[in-house]
C-alpha cells in the first residue's frame, strides 16, 4: 500500500496541529526538510513566527471553537492531529478532548479532508485504562467514525532529548543513587525513540489506503521504567539502588517527582496514571508495512543523551503552550480592573547592551535578586499543582515567543526592546511581568520593569495588595543587579 511517489507527496496540502508541542515541532522540521506544503493550525500564531520559514502557512484556530476550523481546513488533503490535553483538570480534560476531536472531524469532513493521521497511546482496552489513555483511545474512535480515512498510531513511552519521560528518567538517576520505587516502576512498557515516532508519522503520508488503519508502534524491547532507569545508569556509568515498596500512590509519587525532577506534580500525576497500565505492542503490522527498523531502548537513550548534552534539545515537552495545565479563569467586566506596578532605572549604555541581561533572565540565570523568594514562590506553586520553577529555559541565551521561562511564558518579544512574560503559575487572576528598554540617547537607556495583574474578584485584590509592598524591594534589587550584570560585560 506504500505507493505514493515523492512528487505526489509534494502536491499534497498538509495541515499540522500541535506544531508548538514536542512531537509536532519535530514533525514540522521533518515535513519542511522534505519540501511538503504545510499549514500549521495554532491558537497563537506569534509562537510560530520565528520558528518557521516563509513556505509554511500559519493559521489561527482553536479546535474547541468549531467556527474557527472550516477556513483553517480549506483545501487540505491530509491532517495531522497531535493534540492531547496532558494537564487540564481531571473533571474537564476528557470532555475537552472529545469536543475538540468532534469539532475537528466534523470540520475536516465538510472541508473534504481525505486522511487524518493521529498519534494516541498504547494500552489494552480490556484493562482498566487510566483516564488519559482512555481519552486517547476515544479520540481515535471519533476519527475512525468521521467518514475520513484515519491512520491511528498508538505508542508507549517516547524517548528523546527533551521528552517528558526522558527528562524524568535522567533526573531520577542522576539525582538519586538510592530510590524507593513504587509498583508502577515495574509495569511493562515498550519504549520507542522520538526519531522512530516521527518516521512513522511521516511515512503514513505515503500509505495509500481507503480503510482506517490502527498501528501499534514500539521499540525492540519490552521493559519497565525501572529497567529504563538501569539502562540509563549503565550508559552514564552511574550506580543506582532501587528499593521497591508496595505503597506510594500516584498522588504521592507525583509530589515526589515534583521535588526531584523537572516535572511538576500535575504533569507527574498524569504521566504516572498512564504508566500504571501495561503498554506493549501486541500487533506487529506496523513492522511489516513500514520501512522502519525501530531501535532498542539503549540506543534510543544514547541518542537522546547525545542531543541532550548539546546546548538545548530541538524541542521539549514544556514547549507546548498548554504544558502548564493552568485552566485560566474566565474574565468578565465585573471581575475588576487591571492593576500595575512599575519601576525604572537609567544606565549609561545603549539599549541593545542594556537588554542583554533581560534576555537571559530565568532558568540558570535566576531573577536578579531575592532568589530564595522566587524559589519559595515556585515551591508553593508546585505544591498546589502548578508548574513551579521546574521548566527552566530551553536555551539560556536566546528567547522566542512561546518559550517557557520557569513559571512564565514569553508572550511578546522584541529584540533589544521588550520582553513580556505571562504567568502560568496558580493565581487568583492573570499576571504579566514586562521588561522594556527605552533609548534616551546613543549611550544612555532606561530599563523599566512592570508587574501587571488582572485580579479575580476580591481574592485577586487581596493577593495583589498583600504582595504590593514586596514589589518595591524585589524590583529595586532586580534593576540594580541587571545594571551590575551590564557593568560586568563592559569590563
Amino acid at each position: 500500500m506504500m505507493t505514493k511517489t515523492k512528487q505526489q507527496l509534494e502536491d499534497l496540502n498538509i495541515l499540522l496541529t500541535g506544531s508548538t508541542g514536542y512531537i509536532g515541532g519535530r514533525l514540522l522540521d521533518k515535513l519542511c526538510s522534505t519540501g511538503c506544503k504545510v499549514r500549521c493550525l495554532t491558537r497563537n500564531p506569534a509562537v510560530l513566527k520565528n520558528k518557521v520559514n516563509s513556505n509554511i502557512e500559519v493559521v489561527k484556530a482553536d479546535v474547541l471553537k468549531y467556527k474557527t476550523l472550516p477556513d483553517a481546513l480549506k483545501n487540505i488533503d491530509i491532517a495531522y492531529y497531535l493534540i492531547h490535553s496532558m494537564a487540564s483538570k481531571a473533571n474537564s480534560f476528557i470532555e475537552k478532548d472529545r469536543i475538540a476531536a468532534e469539532n475537528f472531524s466534523k470540520a475536516a469532513y465538510k472541508s473534504g479532508v481525505k486522511k487524518i493521521i493521529y498519534l494516541g497511546g498504547l494500552g489494552d482496552e480490556s484493562d482498566s485504562l487510566s483516564h488519559h489513555l482512555k481519552s486517547r483511545h476515544d479520540v481515535g474512535k471519533i476519527f475512525s467514525k468521521s467518514g475520513i480515512v484515519t491512520i491511528e498510531f498508538r505508542a508507549s513511552i517516547i524517548l528523546g532529548s527533551g521528552s517528558l519521560s526522558f527528562e524524568m528518567i535522567r533526573s531520577l538517576v542522576e539525582k538519586l543513587p538510592i530510590m524507593i520505587t513504587p509498583k508502577w516502576v515495574s509495569v511493562k512498557a515498550q519504549p520507542i525513540s522520538i526519531e522512530d515516532v516521527i518516521n512513522y508519522l511521516f511515512q503514513a503520508l505515503y500509505l495509500d489506503t481507503d480503510k482506517n488503519k490502527l498501528f501499534e508502534i514500539g521499540g525492540t524491547d519490552q521493559v519497565s521504567y525501572g529497567d529504563i532507569m538501569k539502562i540509563y545508569a549503565r550508559v552514564r556509568g552511574i550506580k543506582i539502588f532501587m528499593i521497591p515498596v508496595p505503597f506510594l500512590t500516584p498522588y504521592l509519587s507525583s509530589l515526589w517527582l515534583g521535588l526531584v525532577t523537572p516535572l511538576y506534580a500535575r504533569i507527574g500525576r498524569k504521566l504516572i496514571h498512564g504508566i500504571t497500565n501495561t503498554t506493549v505492542v501486541t500487533n506487529d503490522e506496523a513492522i511489516k508495512l513500514f520501512k522502519i527498523k525501530p531501535m532498542g531502548t539503549e540506543n534510543a537513550i544514547r541518542r537522546a543523551i547525545n542531543n541532550e548534552d548539546k546546548k538545548f534539545a530541538t524541542t521539549r515537552w514544556s514547549d507546548a503552550v498548554s504544558s502548564s495545565g493552568y485552566d485560566e479563569p474566565k474574565f468578565h467586566s465585573n471581575f475588576g480592573s487591571r492593576v500595575i506596578y512599575t519601576k525604572a532605572i537609567s544606565v549609561n549604555v545603549s539599549k541593545n547592551i542594556a537588554f542583554k541581561p533581560i534576555e537571559k533572565i530565568g532558568g540558570s540565570t535566576g531573577w536578579y535578586g531575592y532568589e530564595l523568594l522566587w524559589k519559595a514562590r515556585g515551591f508553593i506553586d508546585l505544591l498546589i499543582g502548578g508548574v513551579g520553577l521546574k521548566r527552566g529555559r530551553s536555551n539560556q541565551e536566546f528567547l522566542r515567543i512561546g518559550d517557557a521561562v520557569d513559571f512564565w511564558r514569553v508572550e511578546k518579544f522584541i529584540p533589544d526592546t521588550l520582553l513580556c512574560l505571562k504567568a502560568e503559575m496558580k493565581l487568583p487572576g492573570r499576571a504579566w511581568l514586562e521588561f522594556d528598554v527605552i533609548s534616551i540617547n546613543k549611550n544612555k537607556s532606561k530599563i523599566r520593569v512592570t508587574a501587571i495583574f488582572d485580579p479575580l474578584r476580591i481574592l485577586g485584590r487581596l493577593y495583589w495588595y498583600g504582595l504590593y509592598p514586596s514589589h518595591y524591594f524585589i524590583f529595586r534589587s532586580m534593576l540594580k543587579n541587571i545594571v551590575k550584570e551590564i557593568n560586568k560585560t563592559l569590563h
